[in-house]
């Protein structure tokens, strides 16, 4: 029997969208190449295949194309689910991350690009942050009492902006949504995601995940 291909995923290792890309298909069991992307020099391959030229994308063995970071997600666990991540779903709350949550970090993190306040922007993220906080208070995610497809698509985005000034967020009254961060971030899984690979160019051996 001739092995199938797997997916091919270009990555960039610190960019939110693709953790949670990586963090769902880690979940669900895929198995795929991945092939990291160094942003100042994106790789044609990615381009032809994607032309708005941002990380995810996944390319399947029938060629076609998933570049949204929400339905590589989608897509990995509607073939396989073993924690019931799609049950623990909440459209809204992500929209949210994704729309002015996103708009505020990006301004809290790059005030010089965007002639931004960030100290505003920050108190209108803070604003965000003590809402997920008073979800996790009820069960330990934002879903329940188990991490779901809501916690893998908005944890990353909290990471880094927690991590603007580790010192001040230390400061701040959010004790649940502290605790949910740290299981997230300590645990095994996002230790898998997170490994360390070259960028990869045409010709480069095949780096696949999960790693055995």
């Amino acid at each position: 029997m001739i092995p199938q291909p797997e997916p091919v995923l270009y990555s960039f290792r610190r960019c939110p969208y693709a953790m949670r890309a990586r963090l769902a298909l880690a979940v669900s069991g895929t198995r795929y190449e991945l092939r990291e992307v160094a942003l100042k020099a994106k790789p044609a391959a990615m381009l032809e295949a994607s032309p708005k030229g941002t990380v995810p994308v996944l390319v399947l063995p029938d060629g076609a194309v998933i570049d949204e970071s929400i339905e590589i997600m989608r897509w990995a666990l509607a073939n396989c689910d073993p924690e019931g991540w799609l049950a623990r779903n909440d459209a809204a709350l992500i929209a949210a991350n994704d729309g002015p949550f996103k708009h505020d970090l990006h301004r809290y993190k790059y005030p010089e690009r965007h002639d931004a306040d960030p100290l505003a922007h920050r108190e209108h993220g803070l604003a965000f942050l003590g809402e997920l906080d008073r979800r996790i208070s009820a069960g330990g995610h934002l879903g329940g009492s188990a991490p779901g497809l809501a916690d893998a698509a908005i944890m990353p985005f909290v990471r880094q902006f927690a991590a603007v000034d580790l010192e001040w967020f230390g400061a701040q009254p959010l004790p649940h949504l502290k605790a949910w961060l740290h299981r997230h971030t300590t645990s095994a899984l996002f230790d898998g995601i997170m490994v360390r690979v070259a960028p990869w160019h045409t010709g480069d051996p095949p780096v696949f995940m999960p790693r055995h």
